[in-house]
């Protein structure tokens, strides 16, 4: 397997030259994209970013990711000031998503052990957030994490779990405070 197979399944891998060259063409996208570009090319950046997205798309400024290939998102897709998704395994948000502020969403992870993660190989796990879903600002959706659809979010939680739909989750670790109709 390739290295960037083995990232994309989860597995132990390094950084090649191959990732590395990958990871800087979607660091000049976001760089352009958080240059102040007006509405027209912010969409076309998004699209050529993306690995899959509507067309009803907006990504605000601050907008940084690792490959951007990796990220799939639905129609009407919302993401506020200061994002950060670490996309080193398949992030895949669905329809109607509103992300806040300062949210950060990480399918990227290191091992636990010391020799290990100093040998400089890493991994990642997929993160899904189904439809109809607001995460508010400052959130952290840690790796592995899956979330049901209409799932609220809130404010300066650490998701560490995933959670069936129609709830309203909060608290670090998160936790279900609410459940939806």
């Amino acid at each position: 397997m390739t290295e960037k197979e083995k990232m994309l399944a989860g597995e132990l891998y390094f950084c090649d030259e191959s990732l590395r060259a990958e990871g800087e063409r979607a660091h000049a996208l976001c760089r352009r994209l958080n240059g102040g570009v007006a509405e027209k090319e912010r969409r076309e950046i998004a699209k050529e970013l993306l690995g899959k997205c509507g067309e009803n798309v907006w990504l605000q400024d601050g907008f940084y990711c690792d490959y951007g290939k990796n990220i799939e998102v639905g129609e009407n897709f919302y993401c506020n000031y200061g994002v950060c998704i670490l996309d080193v395994c398949k992030v895949k948000i669905g329809d109607n998503c509103l992300i806040g502020p300062q949210v950060g969403i990480y399918a990227a992870t290191h091992p636990t052990d010391r020799k290990t993660r100093i040998s400089g190989l890493e991994y990642g796990k997929p993160v899904t957030i189904g439809d109809d879903c607001w995460i508010g600002g400052g959130a952290i959706i840690n790796p592995g994490v899956t979330l049901g659809d209409n799932v609220v979010v809130g404010s300066g939680s650490v998701v560490t779990k995933s959670f069936p739909s129609n709830v309203v989750i909060a608290g670090n670790p998160a936790r279900i405070v609410k459940t939806l109709k």
